[in-house]
């Protein structure tokens, strides 16, 4: 039974996108130390917050790098960049979406839940991540990590 479980486990942990998942994860796990710890010294949340999003970004690019897309070393520096930006342009999505959907047009999702605006933002949240997932995994698997190692 058990060595069934581990076989399982194995075969689970060799899917990509299941190492992508669970990465992501301690991304947001990465995040969320980070950012508490730095306000609890700095006590100044928007400091806390660029800096912890720039701690997250390097762990998630290793991570991935390392053990979901198993590249080979050469070419780091620029996937390094590459995901930078790749990052950088979905938190503007995100932005953006939260502007549009939350903050300009609450009817477009507020119609659906009595124009509840906290509701709204609960939604459009939940939507723009996982767009922003599916978005980053692409622009990862397909523009950034294609140094596969042999």
């Amino acid at each position: 039974m058990i060595s069934k479980l581990m076989t399982f486990i194995k075969k689970l942990w060799a899917m990509e996108l299941i190492k992508y998942l669970f990465f992501g994860v301690l991304t947001t796990l990465v995040y969320f130390v980070s950012r508490t710890a730095l306000f609890l010294q700095l006590n100044q949340a928007l400091v806390s917050a660029l800096i912890a999003n720039i701690v997250a970004i390097l762990f998630a690019f290793f991570v991935n790098d390392r053990f979901v897309f198993l590249q080979d070393k050469t070419g780091r520096l620029k996937r390094l960049i590459q995901f930078f930006f790749a990052r950088v342009s979905t938190l503007v999505l995100d932005a953006l979406l939260a502007l549009v959907f939350v903050d300009r047009f609450p009817n477009l999702i507020g119609q659906f839940v009595n124009y509840d605006l906290k509701m709204v933002n609960l939604i459009e949240t939940i939507l723009s991540q996982i767009a922003i997932l599916v978005i980053n995994y692409l622009l990862s698997k397909y523009l950034i990590f294609k140094n596969k190692k042999h």
